[in-house]
């Protein structure tokens, strides 16, 4: 019998959740395979089984657990169940056969009554009185948003006059409910909260605005998506073109990419870009390790491959740790306009928002321009206002400008070394 501990994931980390079991408690599993995920302040990480046997469980699912402390045993002496694992194999193809063969004899007629339900009249195998599928079938109401109170789940009249009267409520929801639940605070949800409230309360926090027309980028987009995707095998997004802006900026404004610490400045040569993303968890910020030396096309495909870690709770403490400059895209869920808060230790985030077409004054006349509003929230402690407001222009400047973003100069300057 050998125990299975929780491995330690980082020097201030020591206690962590147990998220789920992969395996049930009895299951025989192998070498290395995964047996449970769990969740520390920063990031989910999976336990892998040391040796082949039967796992015992030793915590259950939403219980902390210290490091190093035991997860789970596995009985290394235990049999392999192999007769149990050739009887389902060889039961398969004989339980599949009659299984496949009634999903495609009943496709047809599970199908029909699902078009039926297009038109006015409710479906066939829908149950309603007379006068209820009158109504459903005069006002197009779908039977799949009433709350049937009838015997045997009949629909009747005033169920359809009901949810006629309420449409926004959702079947089964009890008018002027009062429900409450309660559910405990994951560790990560506990850390977002401590570190976005020591944000607010240990930096002189500012944030300055100004506002950036998308078309040029936009138009880049529409004429080259194509045979970028083609070429790179990933989309081109925005957040490349922001990404290099933003390491032009900071290598101009060297302030912004810096780290106060004690009565120290810490200067960065490099740019480690961390981009917020939101997950069902709550929000991780992976980092982009030296942006500034990268493509376009190497910037969008870190993108695509930190999202997907992120979505699927892959994300390594390597991933997380570290960066000199935060960029967070509120616009992706249609914020028009925010304040973002400093990712600690940090000195700068830029937020991204909605884009939006706004009537602007281009020579003395009123167009309409795809508008993006830019915010950047700085420590007042070691960025004046004219390094923030002047990388901020710059970022600016480079983005309405995307062929500088090749050098990070007007060519025509860089021509004449102006």
């Amino acid at each position: 019998m050998i125990d299975i501990k929780v491995p330690t994931v980082g020097e201030s980390i020591s206690e962590v959740t147990l998220l789920k079991w992969t395996k049930k408690d009895g299951d025989y599993v192998e070498r290395d395979e995964v047996i449970a995920e769990l969740e520390s302040e920063k990031a989910t990480f999976e336990v892998n089984a040391e040796k082949a046997g039967v796992l015992k469980h030793g915590a259950a699912e939403g219980d902390t657990i210290q490091i190093g402390a035991v997860l789970a045993s596995i009985d290394e002496t235990a049999a392999k169940p192999a007769a149990e694992e050739a009887k389902p194999a060889e039961a398969k193809p004989a339980e599949q056969k009659p299984a496949e063969a009634k999903p495609a004899e009943a496709k047809p007629a599970e199908q029909k009554p699902a078009a039926e339900t297009k038109p006015a009249a409710p479906a066939a195998d829908v149950k309603a009185t007379p006068v209820a599928s009158a109504i459903i079938a005069d006002k197009k109401v779908n039977p799949g948003n009433i709350t049937a109170s009838g015997v045997g789940g009949k629909i009747l009249k005033d169920d359809v006059l009901a949810a006629l009267n309420n449409p926004g409520r959702k079947p089964g929801q009890e008018l002027f409910g009062r429900g409450s639940r309660r559910e405990k605070m994951s560790n990560l949800r506990k850390t977002i909260s401590r570190r976005l409230v020591e944000a607010k309360n240990t930096t002189a926090m500012l944030t300055t605005f100004n506002e950036v027309d998308m078309k040029p980028i936009m138009d880049i987009r529409n004429k080259y998506k194509d045979k970028f995707k083609e070429g790179h095998g990933v989309g081109l997004g925005f957040m490349s073109f922001f990404a290099k802006a933003v390491c032009f900026g900071l290598q101009e404004w060297p302030a912004v990419n810096a780290y106060i610490d004690g009565d120290e400045l810490i200067y960065h040569d490099y740019c480690d870009i961390s981009i917020a993303v939101s997950t069902p968890r709550g929000l991780t910020v992976p980092v982009i390790r030296n942006a500034e030396s990268l493509s376009m096309a190497e910037i969008e495909k870190k993108v695509v491959e930190l999202a997907g870690k992120a979505r699927d709770n892959k994300l390594s403490m390597d991933d997380l740790q570290g960066g000199t400059f935060t960029i967070t895209n509120g616009g992706v869920f249609g914020s028009l306009l925010s304040t973002p808060i400093i990712n600690i230790p940090q000195s700068a985030i830029l937020g991204m928002h909605k884009i939006e077409e706004r009537a602007v004054v281009v020579n003395g006349q009123i167009v309409a321009k795809p508008m993006m509003y830019l915010a950047l929230s700085y420590d007042h402690r070691i960025i004046d206002g004219r390094e923030s407001v002047s990388f901020l222009v710059r970022v600016k400047e480079l983005l309405e400008n995307p062929e500088q973003l090749l050098f990070g100069k007007d060519p025509m300057k860089a021509l004449l070394e102006l």
